[in-house]
C-alpha cells in the first residue's frame, strides 16, 4: 500500500433552499394569509477519524467533496428538506489546515472524533415570516444562503508512543520485526524502509504499545535531504524516542551526533524528547569496541544506553522493560502546542 501523509482537498457545503411566497387557499377560509414555507438547510462537510485507514491515499484520487443542497420551501407552511451532510473518513492523527490562511482547524486523534470543515448554508425564510400589522400579505421571501467552501490541507502524523530513529541500516526494521508482528522489508543495504512502519508491541499486562519505525534520517534531513524530512513529523507525537545505533558502523559516535543535530535543527520539541539509546548488532563486534562506544556516549549524553542484537534478540527484554517503566511515568506527556526554547 502506498503511504501518503499529505493531501489537498476542496470541500463545499450545500446551499440553503429558498423560502417561497405562497398564500393559504382553502374553502371557507377567506383571506387565509401568507403560508410560504422556509427553505431547508444545506448539508455540511464533516471529517471523522476512523480506525481502518492508515494513510491519506484515497485523497489522491478524489479531491473534491460537496454536500447536498437544501430543498426550497413549500406551500402551507411546509419547510423544505435539509441537505444530507457529506461525511469524509480520515485516519486518526490527521491535522486539518485551511490552505489559504494556514489556520489549524482541528486535530483528529481519537476514533470517532469529528470536525465540521464546511458548514451548510441556512435556508431562506418564506413569506409567512414577514406578516405584520402593516403588511398583511407580504409578497417576498428570502433566498437560501450559500454553503461554505474551503481548500484544505490534510497532514497525517502517525500516533505512536515510541519512535524508532537512527541512520539507514541501523537495524530499525529488524528491531520492530523482532518485538512485534510487523513484517517490514529488511535487507543489508541503506534505505530499505521507504515508508514508516507501525508495530504493536505487547506488554506483560496484555495491552499494546505502538512503535513507529521512521525511515532513515541522514545529515541535513531537516532541510529536505533524503527521506527524513518527509517523515520527521511522525515522531512529533511520540512520548519516547528509541535511538538505534549500528555498532558495526565506521564511526558510531559520529552517527549519534548526526541524528542529534537533525533533531535539533528540526526543532518542535524533538531535542527535548526523552531518549533511550540502543547499540545494535553487538553480536558482530568485539567487546572492546562495544565498551569504547559506551564510554564515549556517556560523555555526550545522560540517556540510558543498552546493547542489543535485534537478530539474535539479545538484550531486548531489559530494553523493553525499561521502555514500559518510562511510559508508565505520567510526567512524560507533552503538549504539542507547547512553546519550546530556541535551539
Amino acid at each position: 500500500m502506498q503511504f501518503i501523509d499529505r493531501a489537498f482537498i476542496e470541500v463545499e457545503a450545500g446551499n440553503g433552499g429558498d423560502g417561497i411566497v405562497a398564500f393559504r387557499r382553502e374553502k371557507y377560509v377567506p383571506a387565509g394569509g401568507p403560508a410560504g414555507g422556509n427553505g431547508g438547510n444545506g448539508g455540511s462537510v464533516i471529517l471523522t477519524a476512523v480506525e481502518h485507514l492508515q494513510t491519506l491515499l484515497d485523497f489522491q484520487y478524489a479531491r473534491r467533496f460537496k454536500a447536498s443542497d437544501g430543498r426550497r420551501g413549500g406551500p402551507n407552511n411546509c419547510t423544505g428538506a435539509s441537505g444530507d451532510d457529506r461525511i469524509i473518513e480520515v485516519p486518526c492523527g490527521t491535522m486539518v489546515y485551511d490552505e489559504e490562511t494556514h489556520e489549524l482547524l482541528g486535530d483528529l486523534v481519537e476514533i470517532g472524533q469529528t470536525l465540521i470543515v464546511a458548514k451548510g448554508g441556512k435556508g431562506g425564510l418564506g413569506n409567512k415570516h414577514f406578516l405584520s400589522n402593516r403588511n398583511r400579505a407580504p409578497e417576498y421571501a428570502l433566498p437560501g444562503l450559500s454553503g461554505e467552501k474551503r481548500f484544505l490541507l490534510l497532514e497525517l502524523k502517525l500516533l505512536a508512543e515510541v519512535g524508532i530513529i537512527g541512520l539507514p541500516n541501523a537495524g530499525k526494521s529488524t528491531f520492530i520485526a523482532a518485538v512485534s508482528s510487523a513484517r517490514p522489508k529488511i535487507a543489508d543495504y541503506p534505505f530499505t524502509t521507504l515508508v514508516p512502519n507501525l508495530g504493536v508491541v505487547r506488554k506483560p499486562t496484555g495491552d499494546g504499545v505502538v512503535f513507529a519505525d521512521i525511515p532513515g534520517l541522514i545529515a541535513n534531513a531537516h532541510s529536505g535531504v533524503g527521506l527524513g524530512h518527509d517523515f520527521l513529523r511522525h515522531i512529533e507525537r511520540t512520548r519516547l524516542l528509541l535511538h538505534l545505533i549500528d555498532l558495526t558502523a565506521m564511526d558510531p559516535i559520529e552517527n549519534y551526533l548526526t541524528i542529534q543535530e537533525e533533531l535539533k535543527a528540526y526543532g518542535r520539541g524533538l531535542p527535548y524528547r526523552k531518549q533511550i539509546i540502543a547499540l545494535n548488532k553487538c553480536d558482530a563486534v568485539d567487546i572492546e569496541i562495544e565498551n569504547f562506544v559506551i564510554n564515549e556516549l556517556k560523555q555526550l549524553t545522560s540517556s540510558q544506553i543498552f546493547t542489543i542484537s535485534a537478530v539474535t534478540r539479545f538484550g531486548l527484554d531489559p530494553l523493553l522493560q525499561t521502555i514500559w517503566h518510562i511510559l508508565s511515568n505520567s510526567n512524560l506527556h507533552f503538549k504539542e502546542d507547547e512553546v519550546w526554547p530556541e535551539v
